[in-house]
């Protein structure tokens, strides 16, 4: 939901010339008044519902999306009381709404706060949801569909007719070695168990003593038409070279892809400091894992269709039936809080082992890729179907070594890895540039930064024109810019750039020392230390004074300086000159 400093910033890009349109997401949305009161009653109140039917969000009244600038903001005569009664009276079941006006150059905004309903609201007989920046109409198995979420309705939990004596001896053998290689001796007790109690255990039997439809699609070999489909090529639009249904029940199922992942990914031996060596999967184990298991865990089992994966040496890509669980999209994916559309299978699915704990699955998977270099996984959702896509390749060993001095809890989250991954390609970045990345309040952003620019982690530092602002601009620090080496895409012409800046100032001013240096280049005293004595091992510069060292140490122009050069028209203005 759009907050007070997001929606400033957003008006803030109108009036510099930009338009709602572009300023728009998927819980902001601003509308204009319109010419008549009775038509813009109705608009505005399926616009509250379309929200609320969705993630929530704000809705502003009051401004054209077509225009650019300050003329957008038209304004809106509408009172405030008026328009919470209007909503109230117009949506089915009523919402009943906080309504704020707000002044923005005279002209007064109303500001709608919508939070997610736990209903679905219709207006004049339509209902609606917000995706992306639009409201779609809802069908009738949608609007089910919804409710039955927010309302905790299990699909995975119903009962069935099926005993536990049907159950596949080899789904029970996958459970029994996966739970054997658990990290708690409470779930490797229960490798143990005898059959019925370990799958009581998994919350798997119904009270009446038979398995839950959860239990039944884990362990029962029947044709429901839940499968998985796995294909995979040597090149993204090549030649199929594998395809595969697998129809065992859901659990071998998994395993079985899973292996047939794994014996197609390639590997790079890494040294890492201290003389450890491991092997990196061009596609990290832990997001190809997280990408096949939440699509078994999360897809919409209501509706038919197959997990399809689609498997390339450096791609993959995982397609499940069904949109995201309500509440959940692209844009909140990484932050929103976890909610399971079949709540009795993931919680079995975890207590095997096969995935982590509740909310940090989707965490460890943009962590893993980001590790290696990768950029992270790539979400793409409608009503029909949810695909996540992983590209991976040679991982980066040079990002890997340095994340592996990273203090533990750093090295595994999203946030440091994300911001990390940014500034591989930009020197600087800010807490609103980050916000959308982080998936998180500009403010919340803002204190991430904070904490990867302190000890322990002090990876990141304020430029110096920012040292003393309250929102910051943040940089790579020069020994993780070392560490990096050439995965920082701009080093080299970051190092090309400082030469010429240097010897401008050289020649301009027959001298140079290291506190001009750090005033022209924006660096600390080691950096600035760093580039003057590269530039006297390459004889560019030669030391001009009696101090050795410190402060007091000078340089001027050495043997391999390079010549000014002259070109051919101030050549021709000499001439003519002389």
């Amino acid at each position: 939901m759009a907050v007070d400093h997001e929606l400033t910033a957003a008006l803030d890009a109108i009036r510099a010339g930009g338009s709602a349109d572009e300023q728009e997401s998927a819980t902001l949305e601003f509308k204009s008044q319109g010419r008549s009161a009775k038509d813009a009653e109705v608009m505005l109140a399926e616009a509250a519902a379309c929200l609320a039917n969705a993630a929530g969000g704000t809705l502003v009244v009051g401004v054209r999306n077509s225009d650019r600038g300050p003329q957008a903001i038209e304004g809106c005569s509408i009172r405030p009381e008026v328009l919470q009664r209007r909503i109230f009276e117009l949506t089915d079941p009523p919402l009943v709404l906080p309504v704020g006006a707000r002044t923005v150059d005279g002209r007064q905004l109303l500001v709608v706060i919508v939070p997610s309903s736990p209903d679905v609201h219709q207006v004049q007989g339509r209902a609606t949801e917000r995706i992306g920046k639009a409201c779609e109409p809802m069908s009738t198995r949608r609007i089910a569909q919804v409710v039955g979420e927010r309302r905790g309705d299990d699909w995975s939990a119903s009962d069935t007719q099926t005993s536990v004596q049907d159950v596949s001896p080899r789904g029970l053998e996958d459970a029994r070695r996966l739970l054997t290689q658990a990290p708690d001796p409470t779930r490797r007790g229960f490798a143990r168990e005898r059959d019925g109690d370990l799958l009581r255990r998994l919350g798997l039997v119904s009270p009446g003593g038979t398995l839950t439809v959860a239990g039944e699609l884990l362990f029962v070999d029947r044709d429901r038409g839940h499968d998985i489909a796995y294909v995979f090529r040597r090149t993204a639009s090549g030649e199929l070279v594998v395809n595969e249904r697998v129809r065992v029940p859901m659990l071998t199922a998994v395993v079985r892809v899973l292996e047939l992942i794994e014996a197609r990914v390639d590997r790079t031996p890494v040294n890492f400091p201290g003389g450890q060596q491991q092997q990196l999967a061009d596609l990290p184990d832990t997001a190809v894992r997280e990408a096949v298991v939440n699509a078994v865990m999360h897809r919409d089992y209501r509706m038919p269709g197959d997990i399809h994966i689609e498997h390339a040496p450096t791609r993959l890509a995982v397609t499940s039936p069904g949109p995201f669980v309500s509440g959940v999209t692209a844009e909140n994916v990484l932050t929103t809080s976890p909610r399971a559309r079949n709540t009795v299978l993931a919680n079995a699915i975890r207590t095997i082992g096969l995935a982590e704990a509740a909310g940090v699955g989707v965490d460890r998977m943009y962590a893993a890729m980001a590790r290696v270099g990768h950029q992270p996984p790539v979400f793409d959702a409608n009503l029909e179907r949810v695909r996540v896509t992983l590209l991976g390749g040679a991982p980066n060993t040079h990002v890997a070594r340095f994340v592996a001095t990273l203090p533990p809890e750093h090295a595994e989250a999203p946030d440091t890895m994300l911001v990390l991954l940014t500034l591989l390609k930009s020197r600087t970045v800010t807490a609103a540039q980050m916000a959308p990345i982080l998936q998180r309040p500009e403010a919340e952003t803002s204190g991430v930064l904070e904490q990867l620019s302190a000890e322990p982690v002090a990876m990141i530092e304020r430029t110096r024109a920012t040292a003393r602002h309250v929102q910051g601009t943040y940089r790579l620090r020069e020994h993780a810019v070392t560490a990096l080496g050439p995965a920082v895409g701009y080093r080299r012409r970051t190092q090309d750039e400082s030469d010429r800046k240097i010897i401008g100032l050289l020649r301009e001013t027959g001298e140079v020392n290291g506190r001009m240096v750090r005033l022209l280049l924006d660096v600390d005293v080691v950096a600035a230390s760093r580039l003057l004595g590269d530039l006297v091992d390459r004889q560019i510069l030669v030391k001009t004074s009696k101090a050795q060292r410190g402060p007091g140490v000078t340089y001027g122009a050495g043997p391999a300086l390079p010549r000014k050069r002259t070109t051919r028209s101030s050549t021709r203005r000499s001439d003519g000159d002389e």
